[in-house]
């Protein structure tokens, strides 16, 4: 397979800050949803109901079930990768963490995905974009701060939330030789179905969540916004800029998620927003700028 060297259209960016603001929610709701709830059980709800709730659109597109054990064997890959592994070590990792930390080491998904992605030799490994992407990284530690308090279990917490970001990286590969002709719509709701029956094994395993006391109304809520906003939508919206940009320039979206969620605490909550956090915005924004390469190019031609 040649190498790849997608670009980024306006579309795409504005469809990177929707999927950022989507999946920033998800630290939000998970950190709510584990005072009452283990982390696998909330793993197993999660994509359960997103499932549930992509299914009638399935219908309504008029896509079909893939056929056979071989038909479902890549959306059992993707799910695995994508879902299963990540969600599960992440969820277990703010456990020890806090969510900000947590939303750091995410942060660290594009830099695995474009190492991942060179050993395959799926994508060139440019030096500018290895080099955006550390740059984007420091962005976000300087916007959110480390946020390292002297917990119990703190390192352990992070090698969990880094090993969820390593296997997003994979799960961009996958995606990308797996799922080259399937329609977003159909690959968010296989992967999810597949996701939910592994999880069911694993949560019902380990937690035996019907053992559980049932949670408390806020718990639900989050659990709801987790599945339909986190997840279902937002996996619609992920699979779409992979078919348009590639698997690299999706997990560009991690570096924006610090961002959006500062922004929607200023206009929603009315949270002041600091210098330290501007100037970690400004450096992530040319991180960006670094990464898509059409302004570097740009000026070399000028020069």
């Amino acid at each position: 397979m040649p190498l790849n060297e997608n670009r980024i259209d306006a579309r795409d960016w504005s469809l990177l800050a929707v999927l950022s603001i989507l999946w920033g929610g998800s630290f939000f709701f998970n950190g709510a949803a584990l005072r009452e709830l283990p982390p696998l059980t909330l793993v197993f709800l999660r994509v359960a109901l997103g499932a549930a709730i992509l299914l009638p659109l399935l219908r309504v597109q008029g896509i079909s079930f893939p056929k056979g054990a071989r038909g479902w064997r890549a959306f059992v890959v993707i799910g695995l990768l994508n879902n299963v592994i990540p969600f599960s070590l992440i969820v277990a990792g703010q456990t020890f963490i806090p969510s900000g930390l947590a939303s750091i080491l995410n942060a660290t998904t594009p830099l695995f995905t474009v190492l991942v992605m060179a050993a395959a030799g799926e994508e060139a490994l440019q030096a500018r974009r290895v080099a955006g992407v550390a740059l984007g990284l420091a962005g976000v530690v300087i916007l959110r701060g480390w946020g390292v308090e002297s917990r119990a279990g703190q390192g352990f917490g992070i090698l969990l939330c880094l090993g969820g970001a390593l296997s997003y990286g994979f799960a961009a590969l996958a995606a990308r030789r797996l799922l080259k002709d399937s329609p977003p719509l159909g690959t968010a709701t296989f992967q999810l179905m597949a996701s939910t029956v592994m999880m069911a094994i694993v949560a019902g395993a380990v937690e035996q969540p019907w053992r559980l006391p049932v949670p408390g109304l806020a718990t639900w809520l989050a659990v709801l916004g987790l599945a339909a906003l986190s997840t279902a939508l937002a996996y619609i919206v992920f699979f779409q800029i992979i078919r348009r940009s590639g698997a690299s320039n999706v997990m560009l979206v991690t570096l924006l998620i610090p961002v959006t969620a500062i922004l929607l605490g200023w206009l929603v909550l009315g949270e002041p927003i600091s210098m330290r956090e501007i100037a970690g915005a400004v450096v992530i924004g040319s991180a960006l700028i670094v990464i898509d390469g059409r302004a570097v190019r740009m000026l070399q031609r000028v020069g």
